[in-house]
This record gives structure tokens, sequence and C-alpha cells, in this order.
């Protein structure tokens, strides 16, 4: 989360803005490319896992684009709230939220099995920090051992929760590609630091500049791509570990 103050984009630090490229035009993988065509024409379905003080605002931000929207949630209370169209997040009106469940744009579950039915997921479960102070990854594993386990079609999974450099290499891509998947050709992975700030007004998902840094190019261009459909500011990182070193 931001510290309140000036842009967004003078939070970065030197030392992140000299690791920021901006990746040369290669040419994608036939599934990339089929994932980028459905975001361009608003036909991929987005999933957004945690309904939090992230992943609600994220999940609107998608909708409003004009993605349909899943979101995934433990918590059958929110999940009830999310398709009564009642919002229990300060940074989400109701009257925000209640068109976009009205126009079918966004929805929410508690069935995890429905991951198989999303194009790109987005991570955006609690990391609390445990009795030595380090970030709790419980969450982020079994989340990712649900993707691991539903998935049947390649899909681009982002994480946005806060936590350590080396988190997304280091525990979502083996349970991902413990089955045989290859990084960058059948199942894509970035990390993109959730930036909320909230009660803050004046910068909002929409506007807030996003960090995006993948396993490989192809999963930086498609998570650019991803985010691109409600933020013009894209950063892309040489690596999700720089990305995550952004965050901190």
């Amino acid at each position: 989360m931001p510290a309140k103050g000036p842009r967004p984009s003078l939070y970065l630090s030197t030392t992140t803005r000299m690791a920021i490229v901006m990746t040369e035009p290669h040419k994608e993988p036939g599934v990339a490319k089929r994932i980028t065509e459905r975001l361009a024409d608003r036909n991929a379905r987005v999933g957004v896992i945690g309904l939090g003080y992230v992943g609600l605002p994220l999940s609107t931000a998608f909708a409003a684009s004009g993605l349909n929207v899943l979101g995934f949630d433990r918590q059958a209370q929110k999940v009830s709230s999310v398709n009564d169209g009642r919002s229990y997040i300060a940074d989400v009106p109701s009257e925000v939220l209640a068109p976009l469940v009205e126009q079918r744009r966004l929805s929410a579950t508690h069935d995890f099995s429905q991951l198989a039915t999303c194009d790109c997921l987005c991570i955006c479960v609690p990391t609390p920090l445990d009795a030595n102070k380090n970030p709790d990854m419980s969450y982020v594993a079994r989340v990712s051992d649900d993707i691991a386990e539903t998935m049947t079609e390649p899909q681009l999974v982002v994480l946005e929760s806060t936590t350590y450099p080396g988190t997304t290499e280091e525990v979502i891509v083996p349970r991902l590609t413990q089955t045989g998947r290859t990084v960058g050709e059948d199942v894509f992975v970035a990390f993109s630091p959730e930036r909320i700030d909230p009660g803050r007004t004046d910068f909002t998902a929409a506007n807030t500049p996003k960090v995006v840094g993948g396993v490989t190019p192809t999963c930086t261009e498609l998570a650019a791509v991803l985010y691109s459909t409600f933020n013009e500011q894209i950063f892309k990182t040489s690596s999700p570990r720089v990305a995550e070193m952004e965050k901190l």
C-alpha cells in the first residue's frame, strides 16, 4: 500500500527504475496470442481470488472495462454481498458495484473448481505476518495448488499479494509446473504488486501506475495486456523479483 503523497509513479526507487525495461517486441506463442485477443475483444473471463480491500476494487476495474469477472472467496458472506450488489469495501460504493452485477459483468463464488473457467487469474489473498514477523505464505500456496488442480486450459496467473522477493518463482511456479506445464508456453506467471491506498479518491486502481514482471518475456507482455484493459500506465520489469522488490 503506497503512502499518501504525490503521483504514485514517484514511489519507484532509482534502483527499481533502472531495472524497469520495456521488453522488445517478440513473437507470442499461439496460446498467448489467443488470450491477448480475447482480452482485446473483451471476451476473456478474469478471476480475482480474494475479495478484500485489494480484490474487490480490482474486480470492479476489470468489469468496468467490459471484461467478465468472477471473484473467488472462501467467506460466504462476501460472496453473497457481491452477488447482491452490496459492497463492504469503502473504496467500492454499492452504486458502482450493483450495475456491474446487474449487467452480469461481475459475480462471485466460493466454488474454486470454477477457476478452470477463467483465462486470467489474479491472486489477491492475505499474507499476514506470522509470530516471527515473516509473511504467511499458506494462503498463496493453497490458492496455487487450487489453480494447478483445476487448470484444464492455459491460463495467465498473476500474484498481487504483498510478499518477499522470490515468492512468484519459489512458491507459485513449482506448484503450477509440477504436472509438466511449461511457463511461457502453456501457463503464464507474473507478479504485479497491489497499490491500493484505502480511502484515497485521487488515485484508484484505474489511474495508479501498475508494475508487472513476468517469469518470461511472454508472461510480462501478457500481464501488461491484462492490466492495460483498465490502466494506461504500465511499467514492465525484467523479472517478477524486481516487481516484488518494487513493492517493498
